[in-house]
């Protein structure tokens, strides 16, 4: 039986992740990067596509409990069996030159006897390397690609079948460790980390940056989790966070909505920052604004809506037809097509997040300002133009509300900081005139008075879960007859089962894909916030509670959630998930006193 999505966990170095299954099995790792080809793949295909388990012999399903060590990103997997008690911690320390996936198994009580199964497979589990020993270690070798795999003396090892097979038997106390390194196949082997050393290291670390989070509220735990979460998604060295850690985990079972999501989306950005600031994480904050600014250097007219973790621009998507997709959800597709689409929104919210940046102190760059100038003068030109929308449909360019909502805040903005900041340069006039204009046609062509509700796009009588970000941007204030009506419709039209549709895929052509899909577990969270922004706070703390109760046995989320399967759906860990959550919890609670 195939694991279900919420069945993994993840641990990282903040430069790639490992998804670490209940059954003791690493089914998903890409080297060195977050977008580099997998060397497990077993997540989107079998076990001959790649995989790592360490588990007691014989045992055939999950374990019996796991957690991270609390403020960590370390995980314990533990087993009662007859013989005794195991546990194996799985992590990846910090990275000086090389990644490491440690695994140090420790008996607990008893005597156990556990077996370990290796299946390297590179370039996403089509290729099979040469194995072979040097110095008492494993060496994997395929094109570019070289891997290392150490362990203790004691532990007796062979090969079988494509595999590295082991089997060693732990006593109370007793302690063996396993150490995984990737390097480039041309370089010689990089420094030898102290597993035992790494682990001590990497929990100390971890906890000291969590003990950092200001927030004392209730559910902190959680908010902790997903703080850690986002931290264990970002690309330390640009400071980028990825969306997810995975590709084409299906938004349906067995559908085509399978997306590459190890890329950065300018659209998180403000919500991302909004996160890391009231958290206390300033540093991290920073970093990502600096990602922000080197990507969006240009003409605005190239803006794309998500780049790579170091701003590259070019993610072209293929797919890979050897992988049968997780539970045969295919293609399984590597690269996104959608960073070629126009959506209009990604100008507001880049705009939005340099001004939370510019409000909240952090230091400002000298080109800033120019590169905001230029985005408002591009959109005094393009505002009017249909886009493809935050959701990135496939289906064709539309006047999406949600975009031109965002194009009033981008010259919002600027009109703001002028009347801040009288130094700067700008067109304060001609900003207001255009932010001004799109806020009447918004008003006039984007809401239906029959329903009280604003829609989906010009026209239409869909509605979409982003316009319940309408008060939170500043477009109406919370009290408006027109944001309230919109705020029922949604949770009147796109409720599933207590939870909220981003739209109606299952009814609508809007994004030119066939079949339905999940909840969206942050439009969840969107709802919950309007909900407290209009007085209802019992109600959005209620929603709150429910949504964030879907994370799976060690906190995570991913992007999607179905109420009647009861499944997890879609990339995962999700980004935008997290993000929500803490947001959600420190504005429904951020003024409560701890506990």
């Amino acid at each position: 039986m195939h694991p279900r999505i919420e069945d993994y966990a993840v641990v990282g170095d903040e430069q790639t992740a490992a998804l670490v299954g209940k059954d003791g099995s690493v089914d998903w790792l890409c080297l060195p990067r977050f977008d580099s080809a997998a060397c497990f793949a077993r997540l989107l295909g079998d076990e001959e596509n790649g995989h790592w388990r360490i588990a007691p012999k014989g045992a055939k399903g999950p374990c019996t409990r796991r957690a991270y060590r609390p403020g960590t990103l370390v995980l314990d997997t533990e087993w009662e069996t007859d013989e005794g008690t195991v546990r194996v911690s799985d992590l990846m320390p910090q990275r000086d030159r090389a990644p490491d996936l440690v695994r140090v198994v420790e008996g607990l009580s008893g005597q156990v006897t556990l077996h370990g199964t290796l299946r390297l497979r590179f370039d996403y589990g089509s290729v099979v390397p040469w194995m072979r020993r040097s110095d008492g270690v494993r060496v994997a070798v395929a094109g570019p690609d070289s891997v290392w795999l150490r362990s203790e003396p004691a532990v007796h090892t062979w090969g079988k079948d494509f595999g590295t097979h082991s089997e060693f038997t732990v006593g109370e106390g007793e302690k063996v460790a396993f150490v995984l390194t990737w390097h480039p196949s041309h370089e010689p082997r990089p420094p030898l980390v102290d597993p035992h050393e790494a682990l001590r290291a990497s929990v100390a670390d971890w906890q000291a940056w969590a003990d950092r989070c200001r927030y004392q509220g209730p559910h902190r735990d959680t908010v902790v989790r997903s703080l850690i979460t986002l931290k264990a998604l970002t690309y330390a060295p640009t400071g980028g966070i990825v969306a997810a850690a995975t590709t084409s985990l299906p938004e349906r079972l067995g559908g085509v909505r399978n997306w590459d999501y190890r890329y950065c989306w300018l659209r998180d950005s403000t919500l991302t920052l909004n996160a890391l600031l009231a958290a206390g994480y300033h540093e991290e904050a920073a970093a990502w604004r600096d990602w922000l600014l080197r990507a969006v250097a240009g003409d605005p007219a190239d803006l794309q809506i998500m780049y790579g973790l170091a701003g590259e621009r070019r993610l072209p998507e293929f797919e890979l037809p050897w992988l049968a997709g997780f539970a045969g959800s295919k293609p399984v597709r590597i690269g996104n097509e959608a960073v070629n689409q126009l959506q209009l929104d990604v100008y507001g919210e880049v705009m939005d997040s340099l001004a939370l940046a510019r409000r909240s102190g952090l230091s400002v760059k000298p080109h800033m300002w120019a590169i905001q100038c230029a985005m408002v003068d591009f959109l005094r030109t393009a505002w009017q133009q249909p886009d493809e929308g935050l959701w990135e449909v496939r289906g064709g360019r539309r006047p999406f509300v949600h975009s031109k909502v965002m194009v009033w805040v981008a010259a919002d903005r600027a009109v703001r900081a002028l009347e801040e900041y009288p130094d700067l340069p700008g067109d304060p006039d001609g900003w207001r005139a255009m932010r001004d204009e799109v806020h009447r046609e918004v008003c006039e062509k984007g809401y239906d008075p029959e329903r009280n509700t604003f829609t989906q796009y010009y026209g239409s009588r869909e509605l979409d879960a982003s316009l319940l970000l309408i008060p939170r941007v500043g477009f109406l204030p919370p009290d408006d007859p027109r944001v309230i009506g919109t705020i029922d419709a949604i949770r009147d039209e796109l409720d599933h089962h207590g939870f909220v549709r981003r739209y109606s895929a299952h009814k609508t052509a809007v994004d030119g894909l066939p079949g339905s899909e999940g909840s969206f577990l942050v439009c969840s969270f969107w709802l919950a916030d309007a909900l407290h922004m209009t007085g209802r706070t019992q109600e959005a703390r209620e929603l709150f509670e429910r949504v964030a109760g879907l994370a799976n046995d060690v906190g995570l989320l991913a992007e999607e959630y179905d109420p009647v399967t009861g499944r997890q759906l879609g990339n995962f860990p999700q980004a935008f998930s997290h993000i929500g959550l803490v947001n959600t919890a420190l504005a429904l609670f951020g003024g409560d006193e701890a506990g």
